[in-house]
């Protein structure tokens, strides 16, 4: 059996997504050893996410690691990977996905529309603060990093009278504790990828790709094909206002697909069937950039609160 290196960022929930997939691997009898890298991500933590506007902030160095065969594959959550991958690398599986709606968690309050006026919300994503300004034009949003324990010690500790997280992670953590409400996905359309990891190697390299096959998801790999081409047609990374939801319905691809302003005074919203992912995820992005979501997203990128992954 073969002897595979695994790299992975640092935080909890990126150890546990390397761990969970090291024991899949083990189970079929492969040896497996884990590296930890530290991504310019986990470095700037006192920017909110959206204004930094780095592109693979969170996969750069592990793609380093990558490419000079210091490891053999990557564990990632898929909503971290540009959905243009650098040459030289693929996504070799997309493992079955995890509950890809938002949370709310809060100590006092049992649900968004709770909360007293001018409560204090933490979230440092566009797509979440536009959504609940919608919803909630008298919150005040305000940043929120740092990973699982941090943001949640935040909240137990008062700073916040709520925050908005993953579902996902917080159900593969056990956290799970202060959440309140699972947020509909009609009023938070969740971020592309969303709940699905991504395992990445070198492009090309067929033996270990061969060896994650077992790994590989269909459905998880339809809706999150469909999620990312709506992203990469509207030109946007994990942190600009855009939603996606994609699932298999009686055996047709549905997605649902928002673009928004950050203070969310407007919200785009358009929802197509198809048989095609990437079709179909191309076809929902054109119709919402025609629908003005292109001018939406060009005074998103002007005011330097995002920068789009690719020309």
């Amino acid at each position: 059996m073969a002897k595979l290196r695994i790299g992975s960022r640092g935080s909890q929930l990126a150890l546990w997504q390397a761990n969970h997939t090291s024991a899949l691997l083990r189970a079929q009898g492969h040896e497996v050893e884990l590296e930890t890298i530290k991504t310019t991500g986990d470095k700037i933590l006192d920017v909110a996410l959206a204004k930094v506007g780095t592109k693979g902030m969170f996969t750069k160095e592990i793609e380093e690691a990558l490419a000079e065969g210091r490891v053999d594959l990557a564990v990632h959550s898929l909503k971290d990977l540009p959905t243009e991958l650098s040459p030289g690398f693929e996504i070799a599986a997309i493992t079955t996905r995890e509950n890809s709606q938002d949370v709310f968690c809060s100590v006092r309050f049992a649900d968004i529309k709770s909360l007293p006026q001018g409560a204090r919300v933490g979230t440092s994503s566009l797509r979440r603060q536009a959504q609940l300004k919608a919803l909630r034009p008298d919150l005040e949003i305000h940043p929120l990093r740092g990973n699982v324990d941090t943001r949640l010690r935040k909240l137990a500790d008062g700073e916040y009278d709520a925050v908005i997280l993953a579902a996902a992670g917080l159900n593969r953590l056990g956290k799970t504790e202060l959440v309140k409400q699972i947020i509909p996905k009609d009023i938070m359309c969740p971020a592309a990828g969303q709940g699905a990891l991504g395992i990445e190697i070198r492009a090309g390299d067929v033996t270990t790709r061969q060896l994650l096959n077992f790994l590989d998801d269909a459905s998880a790999r339809a809706s999150t094909t469909c999620e990312r081409a709506l992203l990469n047609k509207l030109g946007g990374g994990c942190q600009v206002p855009i939603g996606a939801a994609a699932e298999v319905r009686n055996g047709v691809l549905h997605l649902d697909a928002i673009v928004a302003n950050p203070d969310g005074s407007k919200i785009l919203r358009e929802s197509r069937d198809g048989n095609d992912p990437e079709t179909l995820g191309c076809e929902v992005g054109e119709i919402l950039l025609r629908s003005g979501g292109d001018v939406i997203l060009e005074e998103v990128y002007g005011r330097g609160l995002a920068v789009p992954q690719q020309p």
